[in-house]
């Protein structure tokens, strides 16, 4: 199933979340007070404790997962830059003109590693950039079996290093686009707006209506789900992941 949450800012989901949430709240208090009007005062359902239970259940899951795949794309970038700088690294040792060739590849590669990861791109700008990722990736393996067949003493190291380049820029792609299933956001919010409507059957059956504190209720899931699902779109947001490992490397590579 495509993650269709990854169209949209997280804020807005969450402001439509608040919305749908005061709205279901109306509709219980409309159906409680009718039940009251009907049957009289009626007493608290154990139900309306057991939704609440469960939405914060799911809330804690949704939360916890997103900031471990969070975690998980920070750690790549670390990942990626000391692989970086290991083939940079090996490229110095290398003879000339192969050494030069390969370290300005290398530094244009770190450099839009940078680019890509400062800007929000869409889907075609962003295949676009993967499409010249796999071309520097190319002609850094060239240079590299260009270096080997001259017979450079570090073919292990340098052939160790570009494999971990390769690899960890296929790791960070897949940290990239591994998100929330829309399955389990789309039970979120039915468990928000469910839990939400019985508290306003509730208060509507008991005749007291608590607007603040069911305000205060919605505001707080809302933000709950805005901070989860901004952990979750990696490439927008307020919470974002640092590229300072991949800035002083860049700084590092003199020209």
């Amino acid at each position: 199933m495509e993650n269709i949450f990854a169209h949209f800012d997280a804020w807005l989901v969450a402001l439509s979340l608040a919305v749908t949430m005061l709205a279901a709240w109306g509709l219980g208090w409309w159906i409680g007070e009718r039940v009251r009007k009907r049957d009289g005062e009626s007493r608290a359902s154990k139900f309306d404790d057991a939704s609440l239970a469960l939405l914060g259940l799911l809330l804690a899951f949704t939360f916890s997962t997103s900031i471990g795949k969070h975690d998980y794309r920070r750690l790549m970038v670390v990942a990626d830059s000391n692989a970086i700088g290991d083939l940079y690294t090996c490229a110095s040792l290398l003879k000339e003109p192969v050494r030069t060739k390969l370290q300005n590849v290398i530094r244009d590669y770190t450099a839009l590693r940078l680019k890509l990861a400062r800007q929000s791109l869409d889907r075609s700008a962003f295949e676009d950039a993967l499409h010249q990722f796999q071309s520097m990736q190319g002609q850094m393996t060239n240079l590299v079996g260009e270096a080997l067949s001259q017979g450079t003493p570090i073919a292990v190291s340098l052939t160790n290093s570009l494999n971990g380049v390769t690899s960890n820029h296929a790791a960070r792609l897949a940290g990239i686009r591994d998100r929330l299933p829309p399955s389990i956001v789309f039970l979120l919010f039915a468990a928000a707006i469910i839990a939400t409507m019985l508290v306003g059957r509730e208060q509507g059956a008991s005749g007291k209506a608590d607007i603040i504190g069911t305000l205060c209720f919605i505001l707080l899931v809302a933000i709950a789900v805005y901070v989860t699902l901004d952990l979750n779109q990696p490439e927008r947001g307020l919470i974002t992941i640092s590229q300072e490992p991949i800035e002083r490397l860049l700084s590092s590579m003199s020209k």
